[in-house]
């Protein structure tokens, strides 16, 4: 069963051990949100994870030990940051509604915002036609001898080949990290397409991969913006922690990779792309086939989006602008509409994802790929955060194995 949405007076006054006194004293300091119900009236209902998460500071007050281990899942900021701020069901880089960028600027454009704070990509994207061709050769010789791999595993094959040539990547000052970036973007989108181009990353990925859709350039810009960054996840943190010792950007990206491609971060995509598959033939049994097997359903919900993904909302309202008459479409509204009758969830980032690439007819891995592609941004933006603060990443650990013998 989901964890429900909202909560009345009582569910909530009783959750957290208080009297409805105290409840609405936390409502008037704006602790917890609340809203009139659909019945009209004064009857008002009560945010469920507002609920929780005041219910968890209350706990790690009464036992601050157990408040770190917490912090590592979805818990308090572990780590300052300007890049990404996650508030109120909404997704900012530096400032900007993220929705509102996938519309409106190229991913180049979000790029720079990520690392420097403005749109301007001069000094940054400017043509370096002959070093990113330079680099990529030794990928391209070896390309015919990786076809069997997908594309997440050729990217992670061949960045390294081109790291080893790029002696400017460990110049770690911020303009340099920043021009270290866009060629990192360059021979990824060159691995992913097979060649060296020119122009926007999202047209060179169109002409390749769907060369008579002109149309599509836009979505898969939109795409990668709406994947550039999501605060403080696993790769963003493995990314961190791999700046943290000084390592370069290549060394970077490649942990980033590494981290996004499990099941439990991006590679999620690739069960939802089995999911929308066998809802083609039937939406309800192929929903109650994985939750009778105890398991998770993917592509919906997400903890830090109670009342819904902003990102999935974007993606897939530029996918059904784009592909409105297509069977993939389809399909994915029907299992959105089955999931959220029974059981309250709303799709995410990776589900969209999904949907766009089965509209698109992309083949398999294409999804992830351009997730990866997008997010590189942001952990290039990680990085050149944690290059200016000069501190290594080290946690401690609370030892809880057998003690060592007295004597």
């Amino acid at each position: 069963m989901s964890d429900p949405l909202f909560y009345t007076a009582r569910e909530a006054a009783a959750e957290l051990g208080i009297s409805l006194g105290t409840l609405y004293a936390y409502v008037s300091r704006g602790l917890i949100r609340s809203e009139a119900t659909a019945e009209g009236g004064r009857k008002r209902r009560y945010h469920a994870a507002d609920v929780q998460a005041l219910k968890q500071r209350r706990e790690r007050r009464r036992r601050p030990a157990q408040g770190l281990d917490d912090a590592l899942h979805f818990g308090d900021p572990v780590l300052e940051s300007a890049i990404t701020l996650i508030e109120n069901g909404r997704l900012y880089y530096r400032g900007h509604e993220a929705t509102e960028l996938a519309r409106t600027h190229p991913f180049e454009a979000v790029a720079a915002l990520l690392w420097t704070g403005r749109f301007h990509t001069e000094g940054i994207f400017e043509a370096e036609d002959e070093t990113v061709a330079r680099l990529l050769a030794p990928c391209q010789e070896l390309a015919p001898r990786l076809r069997r791999l997908t594309p997440m595993e050729q990217l992670q094959a061949l960045l390294p080949l081109a790291a080893a040539e790029d002696l400017a990547a460990h110049d770690l000052n911020p303009t340099a990290v920043a021009r270290t970036g866009a060629r990192l973007l360059a021979l990824a989108t060159g691995v992913l397409t097979g060649q060296a181009g020119q122009g926007p990353i999202a047209q060179q990925l169109q002409q390749a991969w769907l060369p008579d859709r002109p149309d599509a350039a836009q979505l898969l810009n939109a795409a990668l913006i709406l994947c550039a960054d999501h605060e403080l996840n696993a790769s963003a943190f493995v990314a961190r922690g791999v700046a943290s010792t000084g390592a370069t950007p290549y060394a970077t990206v490649i942990a980033g990779l590494a981290a996004l491609q499990g099941p439990r971060h991006g590679g999620d995509t690739a069960r939802c792309e089995a999911l929308l598959r066998d809802a083609r033939e039937d939406v309800r049994e192929a929903i109650a086939r994985r939750v009778k097997q105890g398991d998770r359903l993917p592509g919906f919900g997400h903890p830090l989006y109670p009342a819904g993904d902003p990102r999935a909302a974007c993606l897939l309202e530029a996918t059904r602008a784009a592909c409105p008459d297509g069977p993939a479409m389809e399909v994915a509204n029907a299992l959105i509409q089955a999931v959220q009758a029974h059981f309250g969830l709303y799709p995410n980032l990776d589900f969209a994802l999904a949907t766009l690439a089965q509209a698109l007819e992309l083949p398999a891995g294409r999804a992830l790929a351009l997730f990866a592609l997008g997010r590189m941004a942001g952990w290039i933006g990680h990085a050149l955060e944690q290059y200016q603060s000069d501190r290594l990443i080290r946690p401690r650990a609370r030892y809880v194995g057998v003690r060592p013998q007295a004597g």
